[in-house]
């Protein structure tokens, strides 16, 4: 056993019954699995979050298939690494197979140019392409390679499965095997909770518990919570500000004010914070909530959300995020009323498409002396001369007479 390299590259599967987690595209029968078994393997984009398994699926498929296996990482690669493990997979005296896998992690960092450079290769059949990313793939690669690759979405793993690896680690001898370990169920599911989804996390963790930690008079490593819980990095939510999860949050966090959840508004709030994303963006977001989704229902919302907004930029963290909590749950408790949204986006439709005649003569302004003559003005009736302020007259131009652009809901008050 070579104890210099990592636990987690030590436990690394070499088959696909060693493989834990991913069922829904390695479990037997399914898609992958039946596509490998069957050798009948296409070019691949694995997309999935850190320590799910990606790398791992890879080598597997490698030592299934028994193909020349080359990786490149795209951060220190380039073309001409790209030329050279084509030559290599085209030579019958270094690859007798003729057939290579091209395993290229974190293919998004790849330029336009290198992601080209792969296409002739990938459309002949000289390499079979797994490409790794933690990005959206539609997004982050090049749309000809996806459309010659199968896009594997692979899903953080559960509890359960990095307990299942981590129970696996303690017995094997190419892990901690040859250690007298003692350490309870409860404390590797405490380990496997906190690592986030990302088995490698979960196994440096145990690794540098029982490295760390001296035997006792019997002879045996004993690993409490306290330990584990000092051996691991505080758990982070897997979050890019800048890539899908990004997305995927910000939309979580509106529809959840949208939909009258303040917890689960709560709960996004925080997992955008405690990944780093801006406050002010956050505090705009609630601003367009409340005038979107709030709107007269309760136009203090729009208030509040500007106001905390203003606050939110004075301040600054930490303690924006006692502001942006403020808002972000008044926005989600208050009434909800579309009607203002729903009336400008089809008076905007309908200015941008239709004829909609001219201004009525009688509301136009005549701020140079003569224009009275052209109509201008002319019969114009000041609602404030009249019994309550109002007073019956036309407004919208003769050919858009009688449409109906706000359409006031229950939640709306006189």
């Amino acid at each position: 056993m070579d104890l210099s390299k990592p636990l987690a590259y030590r436990m690394r599967p070499k088959s696909l019954d060693e493989f834990v987690g991913q069922e829904h595209v390695v479990g037997k029968d399914k898609l992958l699995y039946r596509t490998i078994k069957a050798d009948r393997l296409s070019s691949l984009i694995l997309w999935g979050p850190p320590g799910c398994g990606k790398t791992s699926l890879a080598k597997v498929i490698s030592e299934t298939t028994k193909y020349k296996f080359t990786k490149l990482n795209a951060v220190t690669s380039g073309v001409g690494d790209i030329k050279k493990a084509i030559e290599e997979a085209d030579n019958p005296l270094l690859n007798p197979s003729g057939k290579c896998i091209l395993f290229i992690d974190e293919i998004h960092r790849f330029n336009k140019l290198q992601q080209d450079a792969l296409l002739p290769y990938v459309e002949d059949g000289t390499v079979i392409l797994i490409g790794a990313t933690t990005e959206n793939p539609y997004f982050e690669v090049n749309k000809a390679l996806i459309s010659r690759s199968m896009v594997i979405k692979l899903e953080p793993l559960t509890v359960e499965d990095i307990f299942k690896v981590l129970k696996n680690a303690l017995t094997n001898k190419e892990g901690l095997g040859s250690f007298n370990i003692k350490v309870s169920d409860e404390t590797l599911k405490t380990i496997a909770e906190v690592s986030g989804g990302d088995v490698r996390t979960a196994l440096n963790g145990l690794e540098v518990a029982v490295l760390t930690t001296k035997m006792n008079a019997e002879g045996v490593i004993e690993i409490t919570n306290e330990i584990a819980s000092q051996s691991l990095n505080k758990r982070k939510a897997m979050f890019d500000k800048s890539g899908d999860s990004h997305y995927d949050n910000i939309s979580a966090f509106i529809k959840s004010m949208r939909g009258s959840d303040p917890d689960a508004t709560v709960f996004y709030l925080a997992r955008a914070l405690n990944g780093g994303e801006d406050p002010v963006f956050l505090a705009r977001r609630i601003v367009i909530a409340a005038a979107e989704d709030v709107g007269l229902a309760n136009p203090m919302a729009l208030q509040l959300a500007t106001s905390a907004m203003q606050a939110v930029t004075m301040v600054g963290m930490p303690e924006a995020r006692i502001i942006l909590s403020e808002a972000a749950i008044y926005v989600a408790n208050s009434k909800k009323s579309n009607a203002s949204y729903n009336a400008i986006n089809q008076a905007l439709e309908d200015v941008a498409n239709k004829d909609t005649g001219t201004i009525p003569m009688h509301i136009r302004n005549a701020p140079a002396e003569g224009m009275e003559q052209f109509g201008y003005h002319e019969g114009y009736k000041y609602p404030h001369d009249y019994p309550g302020h109002w007073v019956e007259q036309q407004y919208l131009p003769d050919k858009m007479v009688g449409t109906k652009y706000f359409i006031k809901d229950e939640n709306i008050e006189d």
